[in-house]
């Protein structure tokens, strides 16, 4: 038997350290010692024999933890002439040995393990580089088990460090597990969080990494329409019993512009007659929804009343705008022009186009806000009806001329739109003038 002394010390603190059981981590320190020995064989390799790369499957460590120490043994197969010492072992050999019983193609297990001082400094340095690696692969594969039911659930977080523009997490399982390291991107970031060490979150468990990649395994997201979700089913019971429920959510966490606030609309719905879904949701003076407001460090949030009529849907979404109409232009591809009065334009596109933006995402058709003393039903009829009459998907052969018909039918009127607008802009500086 080789010595290891301090081997059942190195177990406990290994284990104790990197939270791992102590089985792994024996079963950890026998492949790393396994890798030793095969580093060992190669180097005595003075015959220059081949080792395939599965040569060493018959080898196994032995590990004793009390004895502190380990031994390597070898099945070999009983045959009549050796052609292989480290795979196979001659019959007479076994009888010698006492085994008189033994018979051709059994298997016996050997003791080869070298002396102590044959093990060799480049053996003992392969064992610490492997035992290292198989250490984080068990940590990896236990971190991955312990989290990968929770994907798509919120955890507390607490924040332990900067890496570059990401902030490194402490999350629990909440299993009574010692607190694992998690990543939050700044693309998941929220611009009003102060992120100090110390300082606690709501995060949602985006995603669960594998492989053997390097950092936390653990992807959280402070953005991400599921925390939102989240927080209004722990606030509202009715959400909670299934009374209320939420159909959609379209939330711009981080805008394109820093002149705009992140801003979220969440569409509610029920089928109890008794129940006011948005009033629910919101609270008495806004209580409910001012709790969730506050965990988002005040985020603006506009809850909405659901409808199957996507006419009324889209009035809803575009709150808190008045809105006079709503025109199905054309329900194939899902286009639609709002008409609101002049004083409502701006707060029904919202600032920098967030209103209508979220609104679109939210019902999932295409929101065009036109004045409504302006907008002339005739005329924008005759449009779509000549586009549709242009672009018909009985007379277009090729498929993927089919799916850009939307894009083209965009475009054309988008041209159009363009020329209605610089046909204003002229007509205003030509009045200008003439004043």
């Amino acid at each position: 038997m080789v010595s290891l002394p301090g081997l059942k010390e190195l177990i406990e603190n290994i284990s104790r350290e990197r939270n791992l059981p102590k089985i792994a981590v024996q079963a950890a320190i026998r492949e790393a010692l396994l890798k030793g020995y095969e580093r060992y064989r190669r180097a005595q390799n003075l015959d220059r024999k081949h080792f395939d790369e599965d040569y060493f499957d018959n080898f196994d460590v032995q590990l004793d933890v009390e004895e502190e120490g380990f031994r390597v043994v070898a099945t070999k197969t009983i045959v009549e002439e050796i052609s292989n010492n480290d795979h196979e072992i001659a019959l007479q050999q076994v009888q010698e040995m006492g085994g008189e019983e033994a018979q051709l193609g059994q298997e016996v297990v050997l003791d080869v393990t070298p002396d102590q001082g044959e093990f060799g400094r480049m053996a003992a340095m392969q064992t610490k580089q492997v035992l290292a690696q198989k250490l984080r692969d068990q940590q990896r594969q236990l971190i991955q088990e312990e989290f990968q039911d929770l994907e798509g659930t919120v955890l507390q977080a607490r924040v332990l460090r900067f890496e570059r523009q990401s902030v490194i997490m402490a999350v629990n399982s909440g299993f009574g597990q010692p607190e694992v390291e998690a990543e939050l991107p700044k693309r998941e970031q929220l611009p009003n969080d102060n992120y100090r060490i110390g300082a606690t979150f709501k995060v949602y468990l985006k995603k669960v990494s594998q492989g053997q990649q390097r950092g936390p395994q653990l992807l959280v997201s402070r953005a991400d329409a599921g925390l939102v979700v989240y927080l209004f089913a722990n606030e509202v019971p009715e959400i909670e019993d299934e009374v209320v429920r939420i159909v959609a959510v379209a939330r711009e966490a981080n805008p394109p512009s820093r002149h705009v606030g992140p801003r979220t609309k969440i569409a509610v719905d029920t089928l109890d007659r008794d129940v006011d879904p948005v009033g629910a949701c919101i609270g008495a003076r806004g209580s409910r929804i001012q709790v969730v407001v506050n965990e988002l460090r005040g985020e603006k949030i506009d809850v909405i009343r659901w409808s199957p009529d996507p006419a009324t849907y889209i009035a809803n979404a575009l709150s808190p705008a008045r809105v006079d109409e709503v025109r199905l232009m054309d329900p194939e591809t899902r286009q639609t022009h709002v008409l609101v009065a002049e004083d409502q334009l701006s707060l029904a596109i919202g600032k920098e186009g967030q209103n209508v933006r979220l609104a679109a995402r939210l019902t999932g058709w295409k929101i065009d806000i036109k004045d409504k003393a302006k907008y002339d039903h005739i005329a924008e009829d005759t449009k779509f009806a000549e586009a549709r009459a242009k672009y018909k998907p009985e007379e277009v052969d090729d498929v993927d001329d089919v799916e850009d018909i939307d894009d083209i039918y965009e475009e054309e009127l988008e041209n159009e739109n363009q020329e209605e607008l610089e046909n204003e802009l002229e007509e205003e500086d030509y009045n200008r003038d003439e004043e």
